[in-house]
């Protein structure tokens, strides 16, 4: 089953419908209690998200569900730079990112980066590169990095800890952000645990 595509604005615009949207598929997936108050939870972070990551443009929220997972996803515009993506791309000495705190801050990374952002090694090493215009960042893949970096790289152990503590890293089992040129696509996987 896929949702209509709903439009979503920075201004509010569209996210009670997205929310309403949600809720409406959680209800004819049959799902109740832990499963339906997740995937809303994560949609209400989806949401909190498009305020600061959606600018000028509009996004395209919409869901697509089977009855063993759902996938929220989010597509956007980005006014990306090749020289911002070879930095995204790229490894930095540091450690830190300052700038990008929590996990959804460093997802937003990728929709506006910021001026003089340096990307920690075991982020970057989670971006798998599909040629020049298109990158994928998964954060089971960034978890894995951060579990093996954690006691080696100054640091890692405060992402590890940052991570942990992340109501959306417990609550989805996968989140991802795909760029293709200039589009920008998050998408958040929960498995339903009724399957």
């Amino acid at each position: 089953m896929k949702t209509e595509m709903i439009i979503v604005a920075n201004n509010g615009k569209g996210m009670d419908t997205a929310l309403a949207e949600t809720d409406k598929t959680a209800e004819l997936l049959g799902l109740t209690g832990k499963d339906a108050l997740h995937l809303r939870l994560l949609a209400e972070e989806m949401m909190n998200m498009v305020r600061s990551i959606i600018s000028q443009h509009v996004g395209q929220y919409w869901i697509d569900a089977t009855d063993q997972a759902v996938q929220l996803h989010l597509k956007t515009v980005t006014a990306i730079s090749s020289e911002q993506r070879a930095q995204l791309i790229s490894a930095s000495s540091k450690g830190k990112n300052e700038a990008h705190r929590g996990i959804m801050g460093k997802i937003r990374s990728f929709f506006e980066p910021m001026p003089g952002d340096e990307t920690p090694a075991y982020f970057a090493a989670a971006i798998m590169s599909g040629g020049e215009e298109d990158l994928t960042w998964s954060m089971n893949a960034y978890r894995e990095q951060l579990f093996r970096n954690k006691d080696m790289v100054s640091g890692a152990q405060e992402e590890w800890d940052e991570l942990e503590k992340s109501l959306v890293s417990h609550l989805a089992d996968e989140i991802k952000v795909s760029i293709h040129g200039v589009d920008v696509e998050l998408v958040i996987l929960k498995k339903l645990s009724h399957s």
